[in-house]
């Protein structure tokens, strides 16, 4: 894992840029005191004879002469910085030599030429270093061009495998049967020897396939956690490029560098993005892809014995891949990683809120039945969003409220309590949502209220929310025909009230999801009247079918599938019309409390629509 030594919200410049800046001012700063020396330099001085210095000094034209070692410089009269200069043996006295100190002063200064030697140096070595500088930074950026394209055919994966804290089974909460499955992958990565000996072939490959946010990665990281063995990751997309082969030369490289840290595993997140079904329209037969594709089947195939090399690979799109990347050689494992369940939510909610500061009176267990059809993703953000909203809170603990506020912001969006509505909005909109929460609470094969607010949330004017009791696989016509009457229970509460021809706009998203279960159910259950049993599937992966043809049935029959699902919504909306005349004044003392109090929480929701019935009009048996 990357530790970042510096402090939280410090940002980390990279290394080599600081460098170079650096680098770029030393130079500058070089270059601009050769300049500022060049213009400070002592002037050069006229050199003159001896003999013309006394002659000259006698005349009055020198105001002094500076003695230094056998260097002499004159300063001519009048002037304040010496101009001229001669030499004097080492021991030639100018007093002897007729000089006359009346005339002239004469001053002797110690000889010191360190000062001199240094500078001289300095100015010497200054401009090679600057030049040796600036050579060594341009062949250093050419080198690292050359570096850069000739890695470009190299594999990005990303080594893992030296942290600290290794993820474990112990990590991953829930997946009991996939960790089953994976734990004999971890027994051939630890003891090799054990199987080859009775002459079991090691497996080549393990698809993971699972909705996203089911925990693919994870378990992936887990797999080589337990192992303990090395863990090389990288994404399909990571393989292609606009160059045709450097996706291929770095399936080379990456499989090359996992055999020489063998044993190990090789993890491809996403592998759809380059195993993609062959000849399915994306592309001509010779594209990047392809190739990458084709030279990952062949690595696969082609490993030596005893290398110990695993490759798991993550997708929610199993049925695109190629058939031959999925035959037995390559990936013979395949792994269903399902929505968690239950029990598997409170496991996970739980693992999300260890390290964090729990009120005790939280019930996380009630938090995993409202949840359903919740992935593990979700649940680590709905923990995320307590903690943030008891921090926001002024909390030091995350309370009860915080983690409902959390989850109903997760599932059906954030309040807007900020929009301002109309009396006569609010009213609307409290029939709306009171039809649904009646006609779903009358129904016997309906989910349980939970809430029902007429606070917009997300892009709803309201929402009146249903939670099963348990988890369920399988649903029933009957369970369906009752979500479709609930369905439409507040466009049908809006009718009732308000007349047919003042119905709203506010009904648009429920009519829709109606439409789509209705049409579902006939077209992909089989669970219409006159296509009983019959389903009319497109296969989605295959772009070619999906352009040349919308549907594998003829018109004909499209004519009875809509006849059918007129069928279904029209018997769903009489049903609702039948409940909620039958039940008007339940309608309206739940209209009543949710505009005084806004949100109606499900005991309150029982208590007033006690004694509301279902007309026999209305019944099914």
């Amino acid at each position: 894992m990357d530790k970042n030594p510096f402090k939280p919200g410090q940002p980390k410049m990279p290394k080599q840029k600081g460098l170079k800046n650096i680098g770029f001012i030393v130079l500058i700063a070089l270059i601009g005191w050769l300049l500022l020396s060049s213009y400070t330099k002592t002037p050069n001085l006229q050199t003159i004879p001896l003999s013309q210095v006394i002659h000259d000094a006698n005349a009055g034209d020198y105001s002094k002469i500076s003695v230094s070692g056998t260097t002499l410089k004159i300063t001519k009269a009048g002037a304040t910085t010496p101009s001229l200069q001669s030499t004097i043996g080492t021991y030639t006295d100018l007093k002897t030599d007729g000089l006359n100190l009346n005339k002239v002063q004469l001053e002797y200064k110690p000889v010191s030429s360190t000062g001199s030697v240094i500078l001289s140096i300095v100015e010497t070595l200054i401009p090679v270093l600057a030049i040796a500088f600036i050579l060594f930074y341009i062949l250093k950026s050419a080198q690292g061009q050359g570096n850069q394209a000739l890695s470009f055919g190299k594999s990005k994966a990303r080594l893992y495998g030296n942290e600290k804290q290794n993820v474990t089974f112990k990590n991953v909460a829930g997946s009991n049967e996939a960790k089953q499955d994976l734990e004999e992958i971890v027994e051939f990565l630890k003891f090799p020897k054990k199987f080859e000996s009775v002459g079991a072939r090691i497996p080549k490959g393990v698809l993971l396939i699972g909705p996203p946010g089911t925990g693919k990665t994870l378990l992936a990281r887990a797999v080589a956690g337990e192992a303990n063995v090395p863990y090389f990751s990288i994404s399909g997309s990571e393989f292609v490029e606009m160059f045709v082969g450097v996706g291929a030369s770095r399936v080379r490289d990456l499989f090359q560098k996992a055999k020489k840290n063998s044993p190990c595993i090789i993890f491809i997140d996403e592998i759809d993005a380059v195993g993609r079904r062959r000849g399915s329209g994306m592309g001509g037969g010779h594209d990047e892809r392809e190739q990458t594709l084709n030279q990952i089947l062949v690595e696969m195939d082609g490993f030596e014995q005893g290398t110990n090399v695993i490759v798991l690979a993550a997708t929610n799109r199993a049925d695109v891949l190629d058939p031959a990347l999925l035959r037995p050689g390559r990936f013979d494992r395949r792994v269903n990683i399902d929505l968690p369940d239950r029990k598997d939510r409170e496991a996970i909610l739980k693992v999300h809120f260890k390290t964090k500061p729990l009120a005790d009176k939280v019930d996380l267990k009630s938090l995993a039945a409202k949840s359903a059809g919740s992935s593990g993703a979700d649940l680590a953000n709905i923990a995320n969003e307590s903690a943030i909203l008891a921090a926001r809170n002024g909390h030091k603990e995350i309370t009860q409220d915080d983690v409902t506020s959390a989850f109903e912001k997760v599932a059906i969006g954030p309040e807007r309590k900020s929009k301002i509505m109309s009396d006569s909005d609010k009213e609307l909109t409290a029939y709306h949502e009171a039809g649904h929460a009646l006609v779903g609470h009358v129904l016997p094969d309906s989910d349980a209220v939970h809430k029902v607010t007429i606070i917009p949330r997300g892009g709803t004017g309201g929402v009146t929310w249903f939670i099963p009791p348990d988890d369920k696989s399988y649903h029933s016509i009957i369970e369906y025909k009752d979500v479709l009457a609930r369905m439409l229970g507040g466009r049908i509460a809006e009718e009732v009230v308000y007349g047919r021809d003042r119905v709203t706009t506010g009904a648009g998203s429920d009519l829709q999801k109606a439409a789509e279960l209705a049409r579902d159910m006939i077209v992909n259950q089989g669970m219409g009247n006159k296509l009983r049993d019959q389903v009319f599937r497109v296969d989605e992966g295959m772009m070619i079918d999906r352009i040349v043809h919308e549907h594998d049935y003829s018109e004909d029959t499209a004519k009875i599938i809509d006849d059918e699902v007129e069928t279904l919504i029209s018997e769903a909306a009489k049903r609702a019309t039948d409940v909620i005349r039958a039940n008007r004044k339940y309608l309206d003392a739940l209209k009543d409390e949710l505009i005084e109090k806004e949100t109606v929480e499900a005991d309150t929701v029982i208590r007033l629509l006690e004694g509301s019935h279902l007309p026999k009009s209305a019944s099914l048996y």
